[in-house]
């Protein structure tokens, strides 16, 4: 039994079942035995793979956007290139080779990655070691200076704080963990005694709180806490939000909360600490929170159409003719970040703004 799910298990005795959104600060983030603090996850051979992983041509692209958004916001030197949850530092490298190709731009960025995990900022180290920028360190976007902004966050969102409510008896109550039926050591998914609070109904996309009897919604308080954030920053200063995760478009019922290990979904109560735990994005409701605190916000794109206008294809096709990279694999990592049957469709992309810029590329 882990440390994790000790605790956890002395805390459900002492005050009762716990919210799904403790429980995935406690699995991921604990400072000796959660996730993100004590492993590199990413990786064929790890737990998961991300798109920067799959093709250098991911981050490549992304770093020619940076440029365009760059000069969109005036082109301010200095500013700040921010990338929260950076993995590796695979798609920081890739972008940044990419963009120093405007030396303005690689002149005035200042590099910034938020990243909570002590095992990940030491191989972002190791990734980013050569490039030319300079590049530090924040564990929260709160604590990156002021000043005009590119944010970047792929594969950020997903795994933030998440709430569950069903409705039962006519009545939202929330989804907590607590234990199984005549156990007191077996975690288990059980209903609140209380129904929800006006509070959190109000949390509960509009369009989903008349779903009927047994319906089950998510609600993501950690994106609405990021988006305040990201809205302070940019009515002080200009700034673009570059978003890409998995999720459907607009709000749906339905229970996402999954653990990956290994490259398998496992039962996300067994071993917290030992897997991945994530759950779809609401892009929606993203949108909607962000508009209401004065953004402007691109409405979601689907990876494999955001990546064509990009100019992915003609990337791959430079790349093949290239001589240095093998073509067949450029075509299997071409098909692997666009199309339908794999990341393509379910993967989106979103764009937050400050309201007076123009619209940014591919949205």
């Amino acid at each position: 039994m882990t440390e994790i799910r000790e605790r956890l298990i002395r805390r459900i005795r002492s005050e009762g079942p716990v919210s799904i959104a403790a429980y995935m600060a406690e699995a991921l983030f604990d400072p000796r035995e959660g996730f993100y603090a004590t492993r590199d996850p990413i990786g064929a051979g790890a737990d998961f793979i991300t798109a920067p992983e799959v093709s250098q041509m991911f981050g490549e692209l992304i770093g020619l956007w940076c440029v365009e958004a760059w000069r969109d916001m005036g082109a301010p030197d200095p500013f700040h290139l921010i990338e929260l949850g950076p993995g590796r530092g695979t798609m920081m490298s890739d972008a940044l080779r990419a963009a120093r190709l405007d030396e303005g731009f690689a002149r005035a960025a200042r590099v910034h990655l938020v990243e909570a995990s002590p095992a990940l900022k030491n191989v972002q180290a190791q990734t980013l070691a050569s490039a030319p920028f300079q590049i530090g360190w924040a564990d929260a976007l709160e604590d990156v200076p002021a000043g005009p902004s590119i944010i970047l966050g792929n594969e950020f969102l997903d795994c933030l704080p998440l709430r569950q409510f069903v409705k039962h008896g006519g009545e939202w109550r929330e989804r907590l963990i607590g234990f199984a039926p005549d156990t007191d050591d077996t975690l288990a998914f059980v209903l609140s005694h209380a129904p929800a609070s006006a509070l959190e109904i109000e949390q509960i996309a509009a369009p989903l709180r008349d779903a009927p009897e047994g319906a089950l919604v998510e609600t993501r308080p950690g994106d609405a806490s990021l988006v305040d954030v990201i809205a302070r920053r940019f009515h002080a200063d200009p700034g673009r939000a570059l978003l890409i995760d998995y999720g459907p478009a607009d709000s749906e019922t339905g229970d996402t909360f999954q653990a990956i290990k290994s490259h398998e979904k496992v039962d996300p109560l067994t071993d917290p600490g030992k897997a991945d735990l994530t759950a779809r994005v609401d892009f929606g409701a993203l949108k909607r929170a962000a508009e209401a605190a004065g953004l402007s916000a691109s409405a979601p794109v689907e990876q494999g159409a955001w990546l064509t206008a990009l100019g992915i294809e003609q990337r791959a096709a430079a790349l093949s003719m290239s001589g240095k990279a093998d073509r067949g694999l450029i075509v299997r990592q071409l098909h692997r970040l666009t199309s339908d049957d794999q990341m393509g469709t379910l993967f989106k992309a979103m764009c937050l703004s400050a309201p007076e810029l123009p619209s940014a590329p591919g949205f």
